[in-house]
């Protein structure tokens, strides 16, 4: 099963929303976070259109859908893109949870 889950940030209130499995045609989608713009976002990794479009095959040399940025890594599913770095010092300063809102994907 696939899901798609909803995550905010206690501090901030920031939402991503990250999927989780494999879809129909056997992609991931995995969250990534850019540092320059300061969002996390979902790319396609894997499956069908791996098989035809190889660059697809993994997160490597991708670009931030939102920027155009090479600097994305795979989000951790903790840190805030917004406010993480504001105020390190504060603890729980900038963590994402999960709200309990999820939908079946495919």
């Amino acid at each position: 099963m696939a899901w798609k889950l909803k995550y905010r940030c206690r501090q901030c209130g920031y939402e991503a929303e990250v999927y989780e499995g494999r879809g129909l045609f056997r992609q991931e989608i995995r969250a990534v976070l850019c540092p320059d713009c300061k969002t996390i976002q979902n790319i396609v990794v894997g499956g069908i259109i791996a098989d035809v479009a190889p660059s697809y095959r993994s997160e490597v040399g991708r670009l931030c859908l939102q920027c155009g940025s090479d600097n994305i890594r795979i989000w951790d599913k903790h840190t805030c893109p917004k406010c993480a770095d504001a105020r390190p010092e504060v603890k729980g300063q900038g963590e994402m949870v999960q709200t309990g809102e999820k939908e079946f994907w495919t």
